[in-house]
């Protein structure tokens, strides 16, 4: 079951000197894998004279999702796009994309002075990076007859969550997300307050 993370809180973008080569270091939040795209795609319009434009991204989960590549953008294989994405397996921060931009100064680092430089950069940009906290939740349907309905949503409220989608047929069916870990004590809440007249499952699992 999926726990919460952190993930970016903002772009940030930091810069270092290599060996006469300048580093510009682009970071931040990306949800999707088309998310982390369309970042590296702006990225590379924004820094059109660097003569890279490396990058990694993990578009999810920072253990659990599949959607996580990187590209060495020209340079050597292996001395940029995986030690940039290595380093941010290593974080435990999940939907975050970086770009490094390689301006070239006219000296070769040697592909062990590459791998050095873009792990380090990456490292340099997450410790200047603000992170904030992905809640993890699963789908929750909450079945309430009619005359609890107006009692139920203020409990919801009070509750901090909030109905995505309410159906009415033979009772007002609403649809949440609930924190994962506060399954049982929500469901306690609901039952002790409308003495066990509000159901609650969660579709997810069941198998």
């Amino acid at each position: 079951m999926r726990s919460s993370y952190s993930i970016p809180a903002e772009h940030i973008c930091v810069e270092q000197e290599i060996k006469r080569s300048r580093f510009i270091t682009d970071i931040a939040h990306a949800e999707t894998r088309a998310d982390a795209v369309a970042f590296i795609e702006r990225v590379k319009t924004q820094q059109p004279e660097a003569r890279h434009h490396c990058w990694a991204y993990i578009a999810g989960h920072p253990v659990e999702s599949i959607e996580r590549a990187s590209s060495d953008a020209g340079e050597p294989q292996g001395t940029a796009g995986k030690p940039m994405l290595n380093v941010l397996q290593h974080k435990g921060i999940g939907e975050i994309v970086v770009v490094v931009s390689r301006y070239f100064g006219g000296i070769k680092l040697g592909a062990g002075g590459l791998v050095r430089a873009y792990a380090s950069c990456v490292q340099q940009a997450i410790d200047a990076l603000p992170l904030s906290l992905r809640i993890a939740t699963l789908p929750a349907v909450l079945h309430i007859p009619f005359a609890l309905e107006s009692q139920a949503r203020h409990l919801l409220d009070g509750l901090n969550i909030t109905i995505k989608q309410t159906f009415y047929q033979h009772d007002a069916e609403m649809h949440v997300d609930i924190e994962v870990g506060r399954q049982q004590e929500i469901e306690q809440i609901l039952t002790n307050a409308s003495s066990g007249n509000i159901r609650i499952h969660f579709p997810e699992s069941q198998s």
